[in-house]
């Protein structure tokens, strides 16, 4: 779906080559001063010189009523960008994320299921759809999971929900070259429930942990994972919480004694699986 197509308009995304005609000699807004109403009516045929200016103030000013505005912004390049981001999508996907709730969301469903962005502009949108927690057609996240660029795979996999078409294509990014791509894809598989994202998740939960692997995990959490969040809720003051309440989200008496013990006791008293503990091959703490 999202394969090359020929860019009828190849100097798009130059700020030189594609301000159109018509805004030559527009006296350039101040944003600022420009009331709700009038801020808006700019937005949709703004020039380069002043699409920033005015998208970042509808963020700033959290205008929900700027949103189709901002969509239409959007539109008005659609067929650009194969080559260069078109500056005026940039910010008009930067100030949906900032403006964010289920309208701006669907705006930036929206603008990515009709092909509007295209070329490095899909990266910037897909970044703000998951920002804004969009889920995508499985069909359109499919295309997006086979496309070319890491960084479009990595985005189509924070897209994706449970269907019966993105589940055996997230499972093959569990072995692509690309390290953030095939996080993405376990995220993604383990938020859905999938067991086959455990041992990626696992592997990670011990190298590399984040808030974003503590939640993937959580659905899928073995007696190991729970043990590694009880380590990571006593020695990771800054993922101490996202742990904390990963236990407690797993609710097994298991996962509720392991919390408490990390809320109240030291480290000894909750007790490591064999290839955990101090001395064996396996054991990856610094003791």
């Amino acid at each position: 779906m999202f394969a090359r197509q020929l860019d009828l308009f190849a100097g798009a995304g130059n700020p030189s080559d594609h301000t159109a005609a018509s805004m030559v000699g527009r006296p350039r807004n101040l944003a600022q001063e420009l009331d709700d109403d009038a801020l808006i009516a700019a937005i949709p045929l703004a020039s380069l010189g002043d699409c920033r200016s005015l998208a970042a103030e509808a963020g700033r000013r959290r205008l929900v009523g700027a949103i189709a505005a901002l969509e239409a912004l959007c539109r008005r390049f659609q067929g650009f960008g194969i080559e260069h981001a078109i500056p005026e999508q940039t910010a008009a996907l930067g100030a949906l994320t900032v403006i964010g709730g289920s309208e701006a969301a669907c705006a930036a469903r929206r603008i990515i299921v009709d092909r509007i962005v295209q070329g490095t502009g899909l990266n910037d949108a897909l970044e703000a759809a998951a920002e804004l927690g969009v889920g995508l057609p499985g069909s359109v996240v499919v295309s997006l999971l086979r496309h070319q660029t890491p960084e479009i795979r990595a985005g189509g996999c924070r897209c994706a929900r449970l269907s019966p078409a993105t589940i055996p294509a997230l499972a093959e990014l569990l072995g692509d070259p690309d390290r953030v791509v095939a996080r993405e894809a376990a995220c993604a598989l383990g938020r859905m429930g999938r067991s086959e994202s455990r041992p990626t998740l696992l592997r990670l939960l011990q190298d590399a942990p984040s808030a974003a692997v503590i939640d993937a995990i959580t659905a899928v959490a073995d007696e190991e994972c729970l043990v590694i969040l009880g380590r990571i809720a006593r020695t990771r003051p800054d993922l101490a919480d996202a742990a904390l309440a990963a236990l407690d989200g797993i609710g097994s008496s298991r996962a509720v004694q392991i919390a408490a013990a990390s809320r109240q006791s030291p480290p000894d008293n909750v007790p490591l699986p064999g290839h955990l503990r101090p001395g064996h091959p396996r054991c990856d703490c610094r003791c």
